[in-house]
């Protein structure tokens, strides 16, 4: 592991293409993804945003584009029950199924030839393993490639994500992780070439929250891995005795009316407000007075940025490396142990009951992710390609 110097941008025009599997849902990593081609667009590169498969919610990104951005599957159509039998497996209208399966595949497959083929030149950078999985049997090795992965190592070895990275990612000729210590830890496992690239933020607003709303927020799907139960219930326990204060839940998924239950049974159902999808997220942050994750894991969430940016303190379970390198504990917020319902609870109040702390804690916040405003980012990354090209 070798750190990048960081020499002036470079005027030369690169052609960089940006490949993911769906990257236009709503989430970090799109939003990196998105963040990072207008960056380069604007700078002068020749960027195209590549996602393999639509999504099925695609977020507006970037309504005024300084890149170009295609999808290569077709909407999917709608399921069809599966095959009970073996005749039903085997029937006519199956295999059609299968035929017009797989001719969709080989035309998404020859489109993404295509359209590597219109350059000599440049790179394509990977938005996670299982796209390197899908475009390694093409061609595209007239290109560089760059790995990142945008989650923790003790998140890729809990599932097929690393075996991916160990089988893919030696042949490509860097590999981009979030922090120091996921770089060891890679390393370890012979993957060579490994970089720390920050994800960059996509605002650093002149004006901040005022912090005096009586809002906490949290930003993001309502999936089961953001146990947003645990911060429901850390919530109603901080909210007794302390009137005025609301939880709002920013983002769209299928748990919304399991929480609205589970809001209800806690005597906070007028308290939690679930806002749906936000265009404007630095508006959104700056309605807030703290932010929160309750993730049962996390990489290095660009919620917690996000929000420090705007200068919003944070509270969060101490769930990664990533976690630790964006809160720091008692400077810019507060950290609680996994899990741990009640702590997250006292560190709500705590944060509730003390205006100067949190403007503190939002002032340091802002000053701690300074470094990862968009132009210092795009800065490492032209380093990065001058590194790979000497």
């Amino acid at each position: 592991m070798t750190e990048l110097s960081l020499p002036e941008a470079s005027a030369a025009r690169k052609n960089v293409f940006f490949v993911g599997i769906d990257v236009d849902s709503m989430g970090g990593s799109q939003r990196v993804l998105h963040t990072l081609a207008q960056g380069m667009g604007e700078r002068g590169h020749r960027v195209e945003l590549i996602g393999i498969r639509p999504s099925p919610e695609p977020f507006p990104y970037n309504p005024t584009r300084a890149y170009r951005h295609s999808t290569l599957y077709p909407p999917a159509p709608a399921p069809k029950p599966p095959a009970r039998t073996v005749g039903e497996r085997l029937s006519l209208a199956r295999r059609a199924d299968v035929r017009r399966a797989r001719a969709v595949r080989d035309h998404a497959r020859a489109e993404m030839e295509r359209k590597l083929a219109e350059v000599e030149d440049g790179y394509i950078v990977f938005g996670s393993p299982w796209a390197v999985d899908w475009i390694m049997p093409l061609k595209w090795r007239h290109l560089k490639g760059i790995g990142q992965y945008h989650e923790s190592f003790a998140q890729a070895k809990r599932g097929a994500n690393l075996k991916l990275i160990r089988r893919h990612y030696p042949e490509l000729e860097q590999t981009l992780v979030l922090s120091e210590g996921d770089a060891v830890e890679f390393e370890n496992q012979r993957v060579p070439n490994v970089r720390v690239m920050p994800n960059p933020l996509p605002f650093y607003p002149d004006e901040t929250a005022p912090l005096d709303t009586r809002r906490i927020g949290a930003v993001g799907r309502l999936d089961p891995i953001k146990r947003y139960d645990r911060m429901i219930e850390a919530f109603a326990q901080a909210h007794r005795g302390r009137s005025g204060w609301e939880l709002h839940l920013f983002g769209d998924g299928p748990l919304e009316e399991e929480l609205r239950r589970k809001a209800a049974e806690l005597g906070v159902a007028e308290q939690v407000v679930f806002r749906g999808t936000a265009e404007d997220m630095a508006a959104a942050y700056r309605e807030l007075s703290v932010v929160a994750i309750s993730s049962e894991r996390e990489g290095r969430p660009m919620a917690l940025a996000e929000a420090a940016a705007c200068g919003v303190p944070c509270v969060s379970f101490d769930v990664s490396g990533g976690v630790r390198e964006l809160v720091a504990d008692g400077v810019t917020g507060t950290l609680v142990p996994p899990a741990d319902v009640p702590g997250l609870a006292a560190a709500f109040g705590e944060l509730m009951d003390d205006a100067a702390m949190r403007r503190r804690y939002g002032a340091a916040g802002r000053e701690h992710v300074a470094h990862l405003a968009l132009p210092h980012v795009l800065d490492r990354w032209e380093a990065a390609f001058e590194e790979i090209e000497r």
